[in-house]
């Protein structure tokens, strides 16, 4: 029974136990469709209190909102599935929106956005049991290496032992690698091309085994480095979107040229889509599909 956001309350009190039956008549796909790429929606940014987008700090703040812009997303042709929290996932399965879609469980959110404790990044959420037990598809975390915070340590730990979990399980899981250092206006990811070769050569060696680990890297500061940043690795990977700002079509441009490259196999992209700086939704989506 599909039913509307404004529904959800109301489900979620009177029949928790919905979710777990949604999730269980869900219909699968394989993580690799017909086209041969992925082009995944995310949207696990709020998790961290991470809310704003350009110069709105708390463009998804508002729910309903939010799920309407990921519905209309995963309605357009080209879109694999959705990267995002239990409670984001469990809504859009009530939704009855996730049938064939590529379902993606985020599993640390510890780091929160400005805490004195960001780099020391609890999986605070999906753990791979959960991710089996709901049928997803595959997991993701964020490994933030910072040379100079011992917190990045213990992150890098449980980042390994997630690895392992997930492979135990033969379970896919996208690991997003940062060199990363904390300014006075926060923590600041090193995109030069030596930072994203050396996380990527610290994120491919996690773990006991590297059988189910894809990466979901960065385009470089200069995307003419990325041919050479990538040779780094023979893991499969997927670019992330980041903050885009005005620029769109800068964006695309970058992204467009990386997707060239051998190891890359499709995009993660969340906010310059739900969000775009200019015209809707619908076109932004369709424009990052046309990319691939």
């Amino acid at each position: 029974m599909t039913i509307s956001i404004s529904d959800l309350a109301t489900v979620r009190a009177r029949h928790p136990e919905a979710i777990a039956e949604a999730a269980a008549r869900r219909t699968r796909r394989p993580l690799i469709g017909d086209t041969g790429r992925l082009m995944i929606v995310a949207a696990d940014h709020p998790a961290r209190g991470a809310l704003g987008v350009g110069g709105d700090r708390l463009a998804m703040a508002n729910r309903s909102d939010l799920l309407e812009r990921l519905c209309v997303a995963l309605s357009r042709p080209g879109v694999d599935g959705v990267l995002a929290t239990a409670d984001i996932l469990e809504d859009l399965l009530l939704l009855g929106v996730l049938d064939d879609k590529v379902v993606m469980g985020s599993m640390n959110r510890g780091g929160l956005a400005g805490a004195r404790f960001e780099m020391d990044d609890r999986f605070t959420g999906h753990r791979a049991e959960d991710i089996a037990r709901l049928r997803f598809d595959a997991g993701k975390l964020l490994l933030r290496i910072d040379y100079a915070d011992p917190g990045s340590l213990a992150t890098m730990y449980s980042t390994a032992r997630a690895v392992d979990e997930m492979a135990a399980l033969r379970l896919p899981v996208f690991v997003e690698p940062f060199i990363s250092r904390r300014g006075d206006d926060g923590v600041r990811n090193d995109l030069t091309a030596e930072a994203v070769t050396r996380s990527i050569a610290i994120a491919s060696g996690l773990a006991g085994t590297s059988a189910y680990t894809w990466l979901k890297l960065p385009v470089t500061e200069d995307p003419d480095d990325m041919a050479a940043v990538l040779e780094t690795s023979t893991l499969p990977a997927v670019l992330l979107g980041g903050e885009v700002g005005k620029d769109q079509d800068a964006a695309y441009e970058k992204w467009r040229k990386a997707l060239h490259l051998p190891t890359v196999q499709g995009l993660v992209v969340g906010r310059s889509l739900l969000y775009p700086a200019r015209g809707s939704v619908e076109d932004a989506v369709d424009t990052a599909v046309g990319l691939l």
